[in-house]
C-alpha cells in the first residue's frame, strides 16, 4: 500500500463508490495481489572492469536495463538511485554507470526496500567476482584494495565523510578467519557437502533523492499533568519509528517515556508528510519533534528561572527535575508545567526539519543527494548438498555502521529482517511469467519467500564502535534499507561453494540462483 500502488486499488473503489453512492471496501486475494500489484524492479547489467597489478580497480564502466514494466510507476527515481549506488562500497577515479528503463508487457513495477540500490550494488560485486576468478585471487581481497575511505569522492561529486566502511570491514575480519579455516577444513574431509564464505560490504546513502521530500513536521502538546502527545507524518507499519521517536523525545525533554503518547498519524495534526520511506521516517520525523521540543523547553526553562531565581542557562530538565548544572533542586516536572499553565505561557509547539545542505543538479550529474551514507560489512557462511543442489545459509556475522543506536534491540531486529529478504530476493525468489506477460507463480506454492527455516542458523550482529553520525538523529544512522544488501554475500557464498566442489564450472551471473538452477550447472549440458 506504499508509494504509488495504492493509486489504482483506491480509483476502483472511488468509482464503485460514485456508481452505488455508498461506501466501498475493496480486499484482493492473495492470487489477485500477486498479479496485480507491483514487485521489485529486474535489472541485467554489463560491465567491463579493469584493475591493476595491485588489485585496484583503474576502471568500471556499466549499462543497467531496468524493467519497468507496462507503466513507469516509480522506476525513474529508482533508476536514479541504482546509478548513485552502482559503485557499490567502492572508490573507482574512472567510472561511467548508464541505466535504461524499459517498457515491457508485465505489470508496473515498483518501489521495494532498496529501492534499486541492491541491484545497482549487485552487479558490482559480479564484476568484482569475475575478476578475482579470471586473476586466481579471492573476491574479499579486491574488494579490502578498493573500499571508500574517508575523503574518497563518489562518482556523483560527493565527499565521503567518515571512515567507516573501512573500519567495519576491518572489524569483520576476525570473522572472515575464522569462517575461512572452518570452510576449508569442512571441504577437506567431505565429498557431497561443500561450503562457501563471502564478504560483503555495503553503503548506503540515506535521504529522498527527490530533494523536496527531505521535510517532516512534529506537533506536540503538554498536558498539565504533565503528560505529552507527539504527532509526526511518520506511519509506523511494524518497522519500530514510533519507539524511536517516543525515545527523542523523552531524551530531549529530561522525563520518563511512560508519560509520552504518539499519536496515530492523521493529516489534520500534521499535514503534506513526506513518505515513510527511504528509511528517512525516524531521522526527519524525529529532527522535527527536537525542534518542537527545544521550543516549548526553552520556555519552561526560562519560567524555571524565575520560580528558582536563577541563571536560566544554567537549568536543564533531567530525570523529570530541574537542575542547576550538577544540582538537583526541589522544582519537578509536573509542577513546572502546572505553573508554566497558570503562567498562561504555551505548553504546545509545532517543529519543522528541512535536511541541510543536500542537492543534485541533473544537468552536471553531480552533487550532494544524500544527508550521509551507512556502512558495514557481513560474512557469509553456507552448506551446498552437492547431490541435490539444495543448500543451507550457516551464519552471517555483520558488523553494521548505525551510529549511535537510539534502540540496538531494534536496530538489530531491522538488521535480520533486512538481512533475510536480500537473501530470499537472490536465492529463492523467483518470478516467472508467460510470454504475454502473465505472472504464473501467482501463489505461495509457486512463488517461494524465506521463512525461519530458510534463515540463518545463525546471525550475529556487533555495531561498529565510536561510529557516531554528525547528521543522523542523536547522531544514529538509519537502518531499515542498507542491510538488504548483507542478502547479496549469500549468492557468492553459495557460488563459491559450488566451486569448492568443480573449480572450473561456469554458473551465470543470473538471481535467484535457485537449487534448479545449481544442479544445471552442476550436470546440465
Amino acid at each position: 500500500g506504499k508509494e504509488e500502488q495504492n493509486s489504482s486499488l483506491a480509483a476502483f473503489c472511488a468509482l464503485a463508490c460514485s456508481l452505488l453512492k455508498r461506501p466501498v471496501k475493496l480486499i484482493l486475494s492473495r492470487r489477485d495481489d500477486l498479479i496485480i500489484t507491483g514487485k521489485r524492479h529486474p535489472y541485467e547489467g554489463k560491465y567491463k572492469i579493469g584493475l591493476d597489478k595491485q588489485l585496484k580497480i583503474v576502471a568500471y564502466e556499466t549499462t543497467l536495463y531496468q524493467n519497468g514494466g507496462a507503466d513507469c510507476d516509480l522506476s525513474p527515481a529508482i533508476m536514479e538511485r541504482s546509478l548513485f549506488h552502482a559503485n557499490g562500497s567502492y572508490f573507482i577515479k574512472n567510472f561511467r554507470a548508464t541505466c535504461h528503463s524499459c517498457k515491457t508487457n508485465i505489470t508496473p513495477n515498483t518501489a521495494f526496500r532498496g529501492f534499486g540500490a541492491p541491484q545497482g550494488a549487485f552487479v558490482i560485486e559480479a564484476a568484482i567476482d569475475h575478476a578475482a576468478r579470471e586473476l586466481g585471487v579471492a573476491a574479499h581481497l579486491i574488494q579490502q584494495l578498493n573500499l571508500l575511505k574517508k575523503g574518497d569522492v563518489m562518482p556523483y561529486g560527493q565527499k565521503i565523510k567518515d571512515d567507516h566502511g573501512r573500519l567495519s570491514y576491518l572489524a569483520a575480519e576476525k570473522y572472515l578467519t575464522e569462517i575461512k579455516e572452518e570452510v576449508e577444513l569442512f571441504n577437506g574431509k567431505n565429498e557431497r557437502y561443500k561450503k562457501g564464505y563471502a564478504v560483503q560490504p555495503i553503503c548506503f546513502g540515506i535521504s529522498f533523492t527527490k530533494k523536496m521530500l527531505n521535510q517532516a513536521r512534529a506537533l506536540i502538546h503538554i498536558y498539565t499533568d504533565g503528560s505529552v502527545s507527539v504527532s509526526t507524518g511518520a506511519v509506523e507499519m511494524g518497522q519500530g519509528v514510533n519507539t524511536k521517536l517516543l525515545a527523542i523525545t523523552a531524551a530531549e525533554f529530561g522525563i520518563c517515556p511512560d508519560r509520552i503518547k504518539i499519536e496515530k498519524t492523521n493529516t489534520t495534526r500534521v499535514a503534506n508528510a513526506s513518505p515513510t520511506a527511504a528509511s528517512t521516517g525516524c531521522d526527519l520525523n524525529g529532527q522535527a519533534i527536537i525542534k518542537a521540543v527545544r521550543k516549548i523547553k526553552k520556555r519552561l526553562l526560562r519560567r524555571a528561572a524565575e520560580i528558582l531565581k536563577k541563571d536560566f542557562a544554567k537549568l536543564e530538565i533531567k530525570d523529570e527535575f530541574i537542575y542547576l548544572g550538577r544540582e538537583r533542586t526541589e522544582l519537578n516536572w509536573e509542577s513546572l508545567i502546572q505553573n508554566a499553565y497558570a503562567a498562561r505561557i504555551s505548553l504546545s509547539d509545532v517543529g519543522h526539519y528541512a535536511t541541510a545542505r543536500i542537492g543534485f543538479d541533473e544537468a552536471i550529474n553531480k552533487g550532494n543527494p544524500f544527508a550521509y551514507h551507512v556502512f558495514g560489512t557481513a560474512v557469509t557462511e553456507v552448506t551446498v548438498d552437492i547431490l541435490l543442489g539444495t543448500y543451507n545459509i550457516d551464519k552471517v556475522k555483520i558488523v553494521h555502521d548505525a551510529g549511535k543506536s537510539i534502540d540496538p534491540e531494534l536496530d538489530r531486529g531491522q538488521i535480520c529482517g533486512a538481512l533475510v529478504q536480500g537473501i530470499g530476493w537472490l536465492t529463492l525468489e523467483e518470478l516467472l511469467h508467460s510470454e504475454k506477460g502473465v505472472l504464473l507463480t501467482n501463489n505461495l506454492a509457486g512463488y517461494k519467500i524465506p521463512d525461519i527455516y530458510f534463515a540463518p542458523d545463525e546471525i550475529e550482529i556487533d555495531f561498529l564502535e565510536e561510529a557516531e553520525s554528525a547528521a543522523g538523529v542523536l547522531r544514529s544512522k538509519a537502518v531499515g534499507e542498507p542491510p538488504f544488501l548483507y542478502g547479496i554475500g549469500a549468492y557468492f557464498a553459495i557460488r563459491n561453494a559450488v566451486s569448492a566442489f568443480k573449480k572450473d564450472i561456469t554458473i551465470p551471473y543470473q538471481a535467484p540462483l535457485t537449487p534448479e538452477k545449481i544442479l544445471l550447472a552442476l550436470y546440465g549440458k
